[in-house]
């Protein structure tokens, strides 16, 4: 008899199992929607109005620090299946790893501020006071995290942070002159006090410190192992590029509008911005387009500030904390996360001249840059295994890199005091 042939056709390998960066995609883009906060947004725009183009180059610039540094957090998480916190803890004591919780908690707070501050500056912008907005937008982030496992926070995270591709459309539409543009992102006043403050606002709004504690955790979370290595780096050089991509589209359109036309103009609020906008880009760009890009980047950043707070008071102080498991199970690291939005929310309404804050805030980031990047060094010259821990030459330019991005952040922070 011949050989009957099985009617059941064989299964296809999984899209994961054929293209293994979906599986491994997530962390490094969520965190990096996220780096583009509101804080970010108005530093931005601030540095396009008062400077120009000319810190536009710093945002070039600090697509490779960027990458370094939080590579490093996919070494750590990857090679010890550890988040930062419990890394902390375990290489240097409780001492230290509170040092960091700490560090961390303030980071969190400013964030959160500025990140409510903008949702309510974006309901502003259509008449919806903050009492509807903010109870709104806290309702929203704590249904994402507490009805859904990891992959479904981090793909509601990753689609809520698409909304910044708005700012893209911000930036073509204010038609920048681009001979204007090489020529002054070349000039560089290092000696000004003023710019070298802008200076640090910027690398703070690049390199936070709930950024290190959220990718390390995530991807622990996520039990991404040595195979995804490679697959994870990618993850985090296009998170780098996009981030500093949108801060660069908000520098240009504030550059070739507000700076030219109205570069007294106050832009302490997301609200000021889009009004200084709106009659260089029309109404739709001005308010629909920016509002969108505005609320986008709040709430992936809402997100993903809470969560490393979560994260990282866990690893230090041992309760159960991952987004696997049902809120039940690990109460604390919910309630975390949930004091962390409603309090943000809470306190923006109650003190809406908050939102001034927001080039403060960064600049704060800066000046703890030499804690944060501190330990992340420290954590991967020892706690690595020796195939990848961090030595040689390439430690050296990882030393370099941080040492001057430190210098700079430090000095231009406290330039204003000087």
């Amino acid at each position: 008899m011949p050989e009957q042939i099985s009617a059941t056709k064989p299964k296809r390998p999984r899209l994961a199992a054929r293209f293994p960066f979906i599986a491994v995609f997530g962390p490094g883009i969520v965190v990096m929607l996220a780096d583009t906060d509101v804080g970010s947004i108005i530093t931005a725009g601030q540095s396009g109005v008062q400077w120009g183009y000319k810190l536009l180059l710093l945002q070039v610039l600090l697509m490779p620090i960027l990458y370094v540094v939080q590579e490093l957090t996919v070494r750590l998480g990857i090679f010890t299946g550890r988040g930062h916190g419990e890394l902390i803890r375990s290489a240097f004591g409780p001492g230290w790893a509170w040092l960091s919780a700490a560090g961390l908690a303030v980071a969190t707070a400013g964030a959160l501020l500025t990140e409510f501050s903008g949702v309510a500056g974006v309901g502003e912008l259509y008449g919806v006071p903050r009492a509807v907005t903010l109870p709104l937008a806290a309702a929203a982030l704590l249904a994402v995290v507490i009805t859904g496992s990891y992959r479904r926070v981090e793909r509601a995270a990753i689609i809520i942070g698409l909304f910044e591709f708005a700012f893209f459309g911000v930036a073509w539409a204010a038609r920048p002159d681009l001979g204007a543009l090489v020529r002054d992102s070349l000039s560089i006043p290092i000696a000004n006090t003023r710019y070298l403050y802008l200076v640090a606002a910027n690398i703070g709004a690049v390199i936070m410190p709930w950024m290190i504690f959220y990718q390390q955790s995530a991807i622990a979370d996520k039990k991404l192992t040595e195979g995804h290595y490679r697959a994870a780096r990618w993850d985090t050089a296009i998170g780098a590029v996009v981030t500093q991509l949108v801060m660069a589209a908000i520098l240009i359109a504030a550059a070739a509008t507000i700076a030219v036309h109205t570069p007294d103009a106050s832009l302490n609020t997301v609200g000021d911005m889009s009004r200084a906008l709106t009659p260089f880009l029309g109404q739709q760009v001005g308010r629909l387009v920016f509002g969108l890009g505005v609320l986008g980047a709040a709430l992936v950043a809402a997100i993903v500030s809470s969560l490393a707070l979560a994260w990282g008071l866990g690893e230090v102080a041992g309760y159960r904390r991952s987004l696997e498991h049902h809120p039940l199970k690990a109460r604390w690291f919910y309630a975390v996360y949930a004091v962390c939005v409603v309090g943000g929310a809470a306190i923006v309404g109650l003190a809406p001249n908050l939102v001034s804050l927001n080039v403060g805030v960064q600049v704060m980031n800066a000046l703890l840059l030499p804690l944060v990047l501190g330990f992340l060094i420290r954590l991967a010259m020892v706690t690595l295994p020796a195939a990848h821990r961090l030595r040689g030459w390439y430690l050296w330019v990882v030393l370099i890199v941080c040492g001057i991005t430190c210098a700079l952040g430090v000095y231009g922070g406290l330039s204003s005091l000087l």
